[in-house]
């Protein structure tokens, strides 16, 4: 199978980018060969082997009880130890210290030409004139009280918004809340707090094809990130109110319930169930993942789309959008949010040669990944847990997952220091290329 050519030219700059990478690739492995010598295998099967026996040793410290999980965990806190302790007896260390040095400018370079090479359109910003009746949900103790911390209740309120603040005994009913703000007449709904109560307010702006705008106030925030807000100040992301320009964005939906992230299925969901998990999650979590992950507890799943078939996954994420799954470094991230499609995450490890699997993304056994409009999950039991944004629910089995492209307007601030541009795989063919190009056009 032959590449398609490439008919647009690259710039000098991208070329000499292209250029450089490589350079840097093999000055590392030049650096390897010459201080390293005849260690160099020896390294790359310690390092190879320690990055292993890690993996191994955490697995096993997940999957079992007693003695054998701290057993576990102590190999898999010396592996590293004995790894570097090795390096520094043999003087190597700088050289490994060097070579990844080397590694890592090679992939800025390469990253910074291939960001040339991008085709796909911006996201599209329409201007947004300032809202005359705008409306919070806020949570006072979302975050560990950022609420409180930046003075969002004031700051909002100086900007002619109307607040109400998620505090007392008696639990609120959010939804009903926003819907009542869109009677009064609100045309902007607003909320500073988790996740799981912005997927809410979402809902009801959607609906009403009200603007919706998001304050960083959550103790995670990836919405909030995923959109390049203030994840340091969330007063800045009040700066829309008066500045602030209007993007639109998918919402997903599951089993009736709106999402903003993702809907996820076994392992966790089963997890965050339980009523210890609130107040010790840790200890929780350490509690029933050996009897969940061997199989011994929770419903045995399955998951279904137009690109994927998943049986018996230990977990199923369900997103609204696809993370960037292909590099560390944006794991966990959307590059886009207006794609109109779900994304599908279903991860099966049944032993420790599929937990090692991982490592090279062996999709047969381990992890599983796939795209869709629509995700049927199902169970052997009537209901199952799911977390919804974080929130622990139950619901009847099948689940069915869907997708409103492009169904949110959401005011941001035209300033926002979070914007990332998108990652890009490391195609080698096309870096190659690049770095080929010439005036002539050789």
């Amino acid at each position: 199978m032959t590449t398609p050519a490439h008919t647009d030219r690259p710039s000098s700059k991208q070329s000499w980018l292209a250029r450089a990478a490589f350079a840097a690739l093999v000055l590392a492995v030049v650096v390897l060969l010459i201080f390293a010598g005849l260690k160099t295998l020896t390294m790359l099967i310690l390092g190879i082997g320690g990055v292993v026996v890690c993996v191994v040793a955490v697995y096993w410290f997940l999957t079992n009880r007693g003695f054998l999980r701290w057993i576990s965990l102590a190999v898999a806190v010396l592996t590293p130890i004995v790894v570097l302790a090795f390096l520094v007896r043999e003087r190597l260390l700088w050289v490994v210290l060097l070579s990844i040095g080397l590694f890592v400018i090679a992939g800025i370079c390469a990253r910074t030409a291939l960001e040339g090479e991008e085709k796909e359109l911006p996201v599209v910003e329409r201007p947004a004139p300032p809202p005359v009746k705008p409306f919070f949900v806020m949570n006072p103790n979302s975050g560990g009280g950022k609420v409180e911390k930046f003075d969002l209740k004031r700051k909002a309120e100086e900007r002619g918004a109307t607040v109400a603040l998620l505090e007392g005994p008696e639990k609120i009913d959010v939804t009903a809340l926003a819907r009542q703000a869109v009677a009064d007449g609100a045309d902007l709904l607003g909320v500073a707090g988790g996740d799981g109560t912005q997927g809410l307010v979402a809902a009801v702006a959607a609906e009403h094809d009200l603007p919706f705008l998001v304050v960083s106030a959550g103790t995670r925030n990836h919405f909030a990130a995923d959109l390049g807000l203030d994840l340091d100040d969330p007063s800045r992301c009040l700066d829309a109110l008066v500045d602030g320009v209007e993007v639109t964005v998918d919402l997903g939906n599951v089993g009736g319930r709106t999402f903003v992230n993702n809907a996820s299925f076994g392992a966790y969901a089963e997890v965050v169930q339980s009523p210890e998990y609130r107040d010790a999650k840790t200890s929780t979590f350490l509690q029933k993942l050996p009897d969940l992950l061997a199989g011994r507890a929770g419903a045995v799943l399955t998951a279904r789309s137009a690109s994927l078939s998943a049986v018996g996954p230990q977990a199923v994420l369900v997103s609204n959008g696809p993370y960037e799954m292909n590099d560390l470094a944006g794991l966990g991230h959307r590059p886009r949010l207006d794609r109109g499609t779900l994304g599908i995450v279903a991860i099966s490890v049944g032993s420790a040669r599929q937990a090692v699997g991982l490592l090279h993304r062996a999709h047969q056994h381990g992890l599983a990944q796939g795209t869709g409009f629509e995700v049927i999950v199902d169970a052997d039991t009537d209901e199952i847990p799911v977390g919804v944004d974080g929130e622990a629910l139950v619901m009847r089995t099948p689940v069915r997952c869907t997708v409103s492209p492009q169904a949110l307007r959401v005011r941001v601030p035209k300033d926002r220091p979070g914007v990332r541009r998108p990652r890009h795989a490391w195609d080698l063919v096309r870096l190659r290329e690049l770095a080929k190009f010439t005036k002539s056009g050789a």
